[in-house]
């Protein structure tokens, strides 16, 4: 990290386990602030646990993690976070408005009531994700890309600082994903730091200026073009080297194409 960059988040001798399995072990990273910065890493690997731990849903064996110098506890309003689509029961009697809403409980507490300030924001996000013209409709009826994006919506709306994304292109078409994609480089350019649970390594190296290599152990972490390397794919993912050196030419050679379908299925 350079000298001039502010630490957003750094984490220390991090260990996590499920009973007498480590999915974490001592885990040791700083982030820079204002960056839109990739968790990569095969199934398995610890990039969830990562996420979850981060903002206190799973206790660690050891270590510890801050963010802007402070706990989570003490920062808890200024961050964000995103889970898993598939984890939530997208068949809640809700609206699209009534899910963005939820974002501002952060501010007005959970039992407050929300106010015409509140809704005004919440319509911002949804025109910030071009889901506006959809307020009123049940989430149920949406598309993975279209939910995807009421999530985003929902988290603009909290106005954090801090965002913690656990996979937000999975199971959105192409044009979901470069549209989820400006919404995220937008709130990088406007200051916000961005931690993004990814799958597909193709694309990491177009998406992220930084990027967190992970297989329970930490193998790398920095500037994209400096951890996607042909050594480090191969101490992280192994007999797929193969594949991963492909990814890897093309970060050293700066041609990021968009997701090609016959690479993506090979890694699967």
């Amino acid at each position: 990290m350079k000298k001039e960059e502010k630490i957003a988040l750094e984490a220390h001798n991090l260990t996590v386990s499920y009973g007498a399995r480590p999915v974490l072990w001592d885990v040791d990273f700083e982030l820079p602030e204002k960056k839109l910065i990739g968790v990569i890493g095969p199934n398995g690997s610890g990039k969830t646990t990562l996420l979850k731990t981060i903002m206190g849903l799973i206790e660690p064996l050891s270590g510890y993690v801050e963010i802007y110098n402070q706990n989570m506890d003490d920062v808890r309003n200024r961050v964000s976070y995103v889970p898993q689509r598939e984890s939530v029961d997208w068949d809640f009697p809700a609206s699209v408005l009534d899910v963005v809403m939820m974002g501002r409980y952060t501010k007005s507490g959970l039992f407050g009531r929300a106010g015409k300030d509140d809704r005004k924001m919440a319509m911002n996000a949804l025109e910030q994700v071009g889901m506006a013209g959809f307020s009123n409709r049940q989430i149920s009826k949406l598309s993975g890309g279209q939910q995807q994006r009421v999530f985003l919506a929902r988290s603009l709306a909290q106005q954090a600082d801090f965002y913690l994304m656990d996979e937000p292109f999975a199971g959105v078409d192409a044009a979901s994903e470069r549209a989820i994609l400006d919404i995220l480089t937008g709130m990088r350019d406007k200051g916000k730091t961005l931690l993004i649970v990814h799958h597909d390594l193709h694309t990491a190296a177009e998406f992220f200026d930084y990027i967190i290599l992970l297989n329970t152990r930490l193998v790398a972490a920095g500037p994209t073009s400096e951890v996607l390397t042909t050594e480090n794919l191969q101490l992280a993912y192994g007999a797929q080297l193969t594949v991963l050196s492909q990814v890897a030419d093309l970060v050293k050679e700066k041609d990021f194409p968009v997701r090609e379908k016959g690479l993506k299925d090979r890694q699967q």
